[in-house]
């Protein structure tokens, strides 16, 4: 069980390491580490997961982190205080690096923010980051939840409203949440 616990700490801490670009940048490397290498989960519950990390409050890279911890320790049998003892691993093993990071930038960033090196590698961070949150959707878009007809109209509407209309958010959400029950 103590090798479990070892394995969740170092693959969170690898992911929170390595993503640059926030919870949905992460989405691809933790289906990779956490479906394909380990085999903790199956697509389908990874899925489910991820959707369960959207509608809570918070990051949902850290969400992820949480229940993915809980769900392995789970199911490897273990107890409920072992599976929120996973949870918790998880999350901070997913947390700690950017923490770490972030108190070095903070001690490094007025010596470097003149620095045109500095300047131009977070330049290229941005596209790359892109380039994973894209990634993470054509990961989440799996036979069993491609969208249908309907769900493109409503991101379309929902795009345009909040793009080009600017919308309020939330408005945005709770009118998009509304018209899927309905549909659905």
């Amino acid at each position: 069980m103590i090798t479990l616990y070892l394995q969740l700490f170092w693959t969170f801490f690898v992911i929170g390491a390595f993503t640059i670009g926030g919870g949905y940048a992460m989405l691809s490397l933790i289906q990779h580490r956490v479906v394909v290498e380990h085999a903790w989960l199956s697509d389908e519950m990874f899925t489910d997961i991820v959707a369960i990390s959207q509608m809570t409050p918070g990051p949902i890279g850290i969400n992820s982190a949480t229940y993915i911890g809980y769900s392995v320790l789970s199911q490897a049998g273990a107890g409920e205080f072992l599976c929120v003892l996973g949870s918790f691993t998880a999350t901070l093993a997913v947390v700690l690096p950017s923490f770490l990071i972030m108190m070095l930038i903070v001690k490094m960033y007025t010596r470097l923010r003149q620095n045109n090196v500095f300047s131009g590698v977070m330049g290229g961070l941005r596209p790359a980051v892109v380039g994973l949150i894209g990634a993470a959707a054509l990961i989440l878009m799996t036979k069993e939840n491609f969208p249908d007809i309907a769900s493109w109209i409503i991101f379309a509407v929902a795009f345009i409203a909040a793009y080009w209309a600017k919308a309020n958010a939330i408005l945005v959400i709770v009118c998009a949440g509304i018209i899927g029950a309905v549909i659905y």
